[in-house]
């Protein structure tokens, strides 16, 4: 019988963690499944995926730049997908069909583990990976959720899409979510950092999640760090989301210790955790 088969799309994609996260999870589990990165270019991305199924793959996770496409493509839409308009997680159905779920918000929540009811939240970034966090904080209950980003038009877009405020420069929270790339690769140190993202004008608030991740703190950590911050990292939150798509595809718990070992014990530069 044909080894079944998941993946990561993305394009680049070569540094994504999932690979090694998921197949430590599939061994753990005792299934025979394979689990590999997809590096695909926009234009090939739709055509590519429907012949997915063909091939073996029963699911596919899918990163920058393609969640819009993902959902789009798909017949069948998680609650989530539809609201967001942006897939991380499609499913293909025996049938022909294609399921779009979007678990980095719920994997957002998970990686939080508390309630955010009441919160007040800042969301840095205009990407399918902010609109997921904008989208999961003010379903799970947050009092007001603003979007702030470097190109204002954008956030203006998503804030109104999704019912949230935008922000015309960062304003005091009691959360903040960096959905930015502003960090990755080591390519900026603290100071650049804060300024890059107007945080040098506010105080770190209670909680901080910096969807950037790496060997080493990134420059937002840093920061909140030394402010007295609860910094939740985006290792985090890549192992939770992606723990998430494992229980969609698998229908067994995720072994999220398992998981959360074999990404940390991968080596490369910081990456994001919106693969």
């Amino acid at each position: 019988m044909p080894r079944t088969l998941l993946g990561v799309a993305g394009f680049p994609v070569g540094h994504s963690r999932s690979p090694a996260m998921h197949n430590a999870a599939l061994a753990e589990l005792g299934l025979d499944w394979l689990y590999v990165p997809l590096p695909l270019p926009p234009e090939r991305f739709v055509e590519a995926v429907r012949a997915l199924p063909g091939s073996g793959f029963k699911g596919l996770n899918v990163t920058v730049p393609h969640k819009g496409s993902a959902c789009t493509l798909a017949g069948t839409h998680s609650r989530a997908a539809k609201a967001i308009g942006a897939a991380n997680t499609l499913t293909f159905h025996p049938e022909g069909e294609i399921e779009a779920e979007n678990t980095d918000a719920g994997g957002l929540l998970d990686a939080l583990a508390q309630p955010v009811v009441g919160l007040s939240a800042l969301v840095l970034g205009a990407g399918g990976s902010a609109r997921a966090a904008v989208w999961a904080l003010l379903d799970a209950g947050a009092a007001e959720v603003s979007v702030w980003n470097r190109t204002a038009e954008r956030a203006v877009a998503l804030a109104s899409d999704l019912g949230a405020r935008h922000a015309a420069r960062p304003r005091q929270a009691d959360l903040l979510v960096n959905c930015t790339s502003v960090g990755l690769g080591g390519s900026v140190g603290a100071a650049e950092a804060q300024a890059t993202l107007g945080l040098d004008g506010i105080e770190p608030p209670a909680i901080v999640v910096d969807l950037v991740y790496g060997l080493g703190p990134t420059p937002v950590a840093a920061w909140a760090r030394a402010g007295g911050s609860r910094v939740v990292e985006g290792l985090e939150v890549l192992v939770r989301q992606g723990a998430r798509s494992l229980e969609l595809w698998t229908g067994l718990d995720a072994p999220i210790e398992t998981m959360r070992r074999a990404a940390i014990g991968l080596p490369g530069e910081r990456e994001s955790a919106r693969a």
